[in-house]
């Protein structure tokens, strides 16, 4: 029981960091909008000083509620703060590392610090939590594999990961290749399924929600491409053969189309798993938005009633995001052996 215990513990921590730590994004107008915020990534601040601006400038209005200094002091300076925030609120970045100046369209602009830094978000406290998830899940798989003994984690790892390897790596890249690039294919594969189902805990967020992350993951299955196509075939032999044998006046055309197809599909790996992951997860928001939609427009009561239906139909979106929380960490996994497979032989 101990290695379960562990991954509730890690999955916990990782909601509880935050919850707590997590910029509050102010400035929202309606329920929807509130409710979708929560799927914009957010900077991690200092506990006690991720409340919105504007709460602040309130608060310090309240309690000087007369003379010029109260209606236009620190009003203002929570007004000015809150436009300069971004709608994060007051930015005081738990972590910040500083970047070069060339770098800095890549940092986090904070309206205390003039230079861009490289800040924490929530979105790699679960990346995190994956890799950690990862760490304890498959401790035990090694042992397993020799003695067969394990806990029903540890069989259920080796046996997607013996899935894996058989159908999904093997039949794509060849048995020649399939051992040495095994391990970047089970990294993928339930790395993004890990941080798919910490996605569904609630008060997480899902990484794979946003398109800088699963941008990223596409680049790796590039870089193999390129690189592994090249290393296999040679590096002349690899652009050579990304054309068929046709006529020389038609070779220049066809190599562009080909070279765009090779570019095409690492953007359909990043568009897909972002789009699915987040398409998910606004239905989900949708139908609670509508719970908070119907207090406001009509009535309070109004709102307890749709609230039933509402919550009923987000759980079983909720249950279907378990579902596709598995199929889209199998669909990135095979896809990316796929065209691989495709650059280390020139045949297919």
């Amino acid at each position: 029981m101990i290695r379960p215990l562990l991954m509730i513990v890690t999955l916990v921590g990782a909601s509880a960091i935050t919850l707590n730590y997590s910029a509050h994004h102010s400035g929202t107008k309606s329920a929807f909008e509130a409710l979708y915020m929560h799927l914009v990534p957010a900077p991690l601040v200092n506990a006690g000083e991720g409340h919105g601006a504007e709460e602040h400038g309130a608060a310090e209005a309240e309690e000087e509620p007369s003379g010029e200094h109260a209606a236009g002091g620190h009003a203002a300076e929570g007004d000015d703060a809150a436009e300069q925030g971004g709608g994060h609120g007051h930015s005081d970045p738990l972590l910040a590392l500083p970047l070069p100046g060339f770098l800095g369209m890549f940092g986090y602009e904070s309206p205390d610090v003039e230079s861009r830094h490289l800040v924490l978000y929530n979105l790699q406290v679960f990346q995190f939590a994956a890799v950690i998830l990862i760490l304890i899940g498959f401790s035990g798989v090694p042992r397993y594999l020799k003695t067969g003994k394990g806990d029903w984690i540890t069989r259920v790892l080796a046996g997607f990961s013996l899935y894996v390897r058989d159908e999904m790596v093997a039949p794509h890249v060849g048995r020649e290749h399939a051992t040495k690039l095994l391990p970047l294919f089970l990294s993928l594969f339930f790395f993004i399924l890990f941080m798919n189902l910490a996605g569904l805990v609630p008060g997480s967020v899902t990484p794979t929600a946003s398109i800088f992350v699963t941008a990223g993951l596409s680049l790796i299955t590039f870089g193999v491409m390129i690189g592994g196509g090249m290393l296999v075939q040679g590096p002349v032999a690899f652009w050579k053969n990304l054309v068929p044998h046709v006529p020389f006046w038609l070779w220049p055309l066809l190599f562009v189309i080909e070279l765009i197809g090779l570019i095409v599909k690492p953007v359909a790996l990043t568009i897909r798993l972002f789009a699915n992951m987040t398409g998910g997860h606004m239905v989900v928001l949708s139908f609670m938005g509508l719970i908070f939609f119907f207090g406001q427009s009509f009535s309070a009561g109004i709102g307890y009633a749709i609230a039933p239906v509402a919550v009923g139909f987000a759980v079983f979106i909720m249950i279907i995001e378990g579902f596709v929380a598995f199929v889209q960490a199998y669909v990135f996994a095979v896809l990316s052996a796929i065209f691989v497979g495709m650059s280390l032989h020139p045949e297919h």
